[in-house]
């Protein structure tokens, strides 16, 4: 029955009632009583306080309450029917209307030929209510079936990372036969149901592990910061539930990857259950990503790596199990490859990391898999900051191209009870600054830093590094990069609070340290990459990078390309960079013959420096930096190995790899680890 029918009714009763009671008061003021004796009718009307009036006043007063009441009644449906329509038509609409809310897929991430290094499959998820966890039986069962510890399942219940109403994803990827048995008996497993879902696939496993980076259900951290930026045009506000970007690529570029979230309008009954499906948006997928990586050469990075590392700790080290290595385009500042070790597979990630995954890849025993050491890792330089402190000693005149240095393995510049070694004990004879660097000779650059000290301008050393980027982030685009330190004379004061005031000051002993890179010098491999980087190409450093361009969602083409950028451009005297090219290319090629014939299989010509810090109570970080062609530089190469050997004999096998990969011409000579400690 219709609202106006109810309306029409209820009028016709209100206008019955009225005509009644007015024909009930209106029947005349005479009133005609009997005598009983059998005399003439007389009039005798009652008074006013007789009980027929007073009956009569009752009804009458009834009869206006009651049509007061009515009319109320009639003026409020009449109120809601035509005044307020619209707002009660909206309210009923809700009440049958829900929202659901539909994901978008993440963009991909490829490298830059196209090939699909993260991409997304379909996944079958058995998700549970919260409550679940109370009832022990359906737990045992579910585990049962799926075949996860009884445990394992109630912590996976018990987890709210997704929000403490939100259900709980138990276990993803079941198979088909999980899926039609829950089915089959909704009886047992009541709060139980299976979902399809999107998660990230991994075609390569754990290629390019520390680039890409991992994904993970939204915290309540980033939850609350996104709230915040509700209001603001573009900016992505989370869901509890939502899958974001935690590390590397997926972090960095997350609003790009992440996509737009579409809705759906079902009609629900009085339970909540789904009748119909109305209106919907279509979620609109997350962009794909192009790298600067090449995927082939990232594999053969991570194979010299692996390999390295499983030569010097069998032969040499046991503790030697990490390090990293870098291919980067010394004329745009793409990284081609970027390889650390230990590494770790991100498919660990999906559909949430257990407790104990996660301890373990934090913990100092498995060498921290999730660190990327080659924007992470800090180590003194050693012998590859010499080019660096002998532009420094050109650039203020504590050194000249005819400078001349004898090296009889063991220096006294500061008096024999301050006496230092040359790696090599037995000395290297006359040196020059060239010379100084192609053989390493540790005596060459002692006199630097002692010159350094008694001069007038005795921070201009750290300034000159500090001009070539160490002591900086190199602002590549990936997270958890570190700056590295620059010591000085108020770092030192500031940082030894312990010790002495004589030892916390600043010593000719800690230049002649920084100038061969020991001591409290700290570099990280990018930084090493780049500064090499700006050698090769005469003082232009490009900032790192590993995004080349930003797909667009239709068609092949791309929304963004990225604009390379000079980090920064050193001006240095062409004759002093000539001496230190010089240096390196003798190094590759003068130092020694086998070294020399590494590399001369190579169809270009390379230069280099090798470089073995010393750590107390630990074996050398080995280092191995090398650009090429030499006459017209493309390609640096930074490797680094820690817990090693004589770089020389370790990070040299990691770098010739990656060269070998660049030109198509691998070593084929065989690895030959040494224990002989040297540069």
């Amino acid at each position: 029955m219709s609202i106006s029918t109810v309306i029409i009714i209820l009028l016709v009763i209100l206008v019955c009632a009225l005509v009644a009671l007015y024909v009930f008061y209106n029947r005349g003021d005479e009133r005609l009583q009997f005598d009983i004796g059998g005399q003439s009718p007389r009039a005798a009307g009652g008074s006013d306080g007789s009980a027929e009036r007073t009956v009569r006043s009752r009804l009458l007063g009834l009869g206006l309450v009651s049509s007061t009441v009515v009319a109320g009644l009639l003026a409020r449906l009449w109120s809601m029917q035509l005044l307020s329509y619209d707002e009660y038509t909206s309210q009923a609409e809700s009440n049958r209307t829900r929202t659901i809310s539909l994901a978008a897929q993440r963009g991909r991430i490829l490298d830059r030929n196209g090939t699909e290094i993260v991409g997304n499959r379909p996944s079958l998820a058995v998700i549970s209510k919260p409550e679940v966890v109370d009832n022990e039986i359906e737990v045992q069962l579910l585990a049962n079936l799926i075949g996860m510890p009884a445990a394992a399942v109630r912590r996976k219940m018990q987890d709210q990372t997704e929000g403490a109403q939100s259900d709980r994803t138990v276990a993803i990827d079941v198979s088909r036969r999980v899926v039609a048995f829950i089915g089959e008996h909704p009886f047992l497993f009541e709060g139980i149901s299976v979902q399809e879902r999107s998660v990230r696939s991994y075609p390569f496993g754990r290629l390019a592990a520390h680039v890409v980076g991992y994904t993970g259900t939204v915290t309540q951290e980033q939850l609350e910061e996104s709230a915040k930026l509700k209001d603001d045009e573009g900016a992505i506000v989370y869901e509890t539930g939502d899958t974001v970007g935690q590390a590397g690529i997926e972090y960095t570029y997350e609003s790009v990857l992440q996509g737009i979230r579409g809705e759906q309008n079902v009609h629900v009954d009085a339970n909540g259950a789904v009748l119909e499906y109305s209106t919907s948006v279509e979620p609109q997928n997350g962009s794909d990503l192009v790298l600067t990586i090449d995927a082939t050469l990232q594999k053969a990075c991570e194979d010299a790596l692996a390999k390295a590392i499983d030569a010097v700790s069998a032969k040499v080290s046991p503790a030697c199990c990490a390090g990293s290595v870098i291919v980067m385009d010394v004329t745009n500042g793409e990284v081609l490859a970027m390889a650390s070790a230990p590494t770790y597979s991100p498919n660990i990630f999906v559909g949430g990391i257990s407790n104990d995954d996660w301890m373990s890849l934090q913990s100092e025993e498995s060498a921290n898999p999730l660190m990327n050491r080659a924007i992470s890792g800090q180590y003194p330089s050693a012998s590859t900051i010499k080019p660096l402190s002998a532009l420094a000693a050109l650039d203020k005149g504590i050194a000249t191209s005819d400078s001349r240095y004898v090296c009889t393995g063991w220096w006294t510049g500061f008096g024999e009870a301050s006496g230092q070694y040359c790696w090599e004990h037995g000395g290297h004879g006359e040196m020059s600054v060239q010379t100084g660097i192609t053989y390493s000779c540790d005596v060459v650059f002692y006199e630097i830093g002692k010159g350094f000290y008694e001069s007038s301008d005795p921070e201009a050393f750290q300034a000159k590094l500090r001009e070539w980027g160490l002591g900086s982030l190199t602002n590549i685009d990936l997270p958890g990069e570190s700056v590295g330190r620059i010591p000085d004379a108020a770092w030192k004061w500031s940082y030894y609070t312990t010790s002495s005031d004589l030892d916390r000051q600043w010593k000719g002993g800690d230049f002649t340290n920084l100038a061969i890179g020991q001591g409290d010098l700290l570099v990280t491999p990018i930084q090493m990459a780049c500064a090499y980087a700006g050698i090769a190409t005469g003082g232009t450093v490009w900032r790192p990078h590993v995004l080349k361009s930003v797909r667009s969602r239709t068609g092949t083409g791309s929304v963004v390309d990225y604009d390379p950028q000079v980090l920064r451009s050193i001006e240095e005297n062409e004759s002093y960079l000539s001496i230190v090219k010089a240096g390196l290319v003798g190094m590759i090629y003068d130092e020694s013959d086998w070294l020399a014939e590494h590399y001369a299989s190579l169809p270009v010509r390379v230069a280099g420096k090798s470089g073995t810090g010393e750590r107390a109570g630990h074996n050398p970080t080995a280092w191995f930096i090398s650009y090429a062609p030499v006459d017209d530089p493309k390609y640096v190469v930074a490797a680094t190995l820690e817990e090693a050997t004589w770089a020389s004999t370790s990070a040299m096998y990691i770098n010739r790899d990656a060269m070998g990969a660049i030109y198509g011409a691998p070593d084929e000579l065989p690895v030959v680890i040494t224990s002989v400690t040297g540069d």
